[in-house]
């Protein structure tokens, strides 16, 4: 058995660890959108018949209608939030 010490010493561990992640995945998303700035004017620039917008706003349909097919709250007791 573990004593509440250890497991609580692994959350904490678990939740730091994943907070590092996301902030270290952050931080690469932001500079790479920063990188890709001055490429995606000049796309956006030279985009004469209108082919990236059309792009884009197919992907967000395809997105709505991914968001509308998933199951509203999941996991073990998922499906007791119809109950109430």
């Amino acid at each position: 058995m573990e004593t509440l010490v250890l497991q609580l010493t692994r959350q904490l561990t678990t939740a730091f660890l994943d907070d590092v992640l996301k902030f270290i995945l952050g931080v690469g998303r932001s500079a790479a959108r920063s990188v890709a700035a001055p490429i995606n004017r000049i796309a956006n620039a030279c985009d004469v018949a209108g082919v990236l917008k059309r792009r884009r706003l197919a992907a967000q349909v395809r997105r709505r209608a991914r968001q509308m097919q998933r199951p509203r709250g999941g996991g073990l007791f998922g499906s007791l939030s119809e109950l109430t």
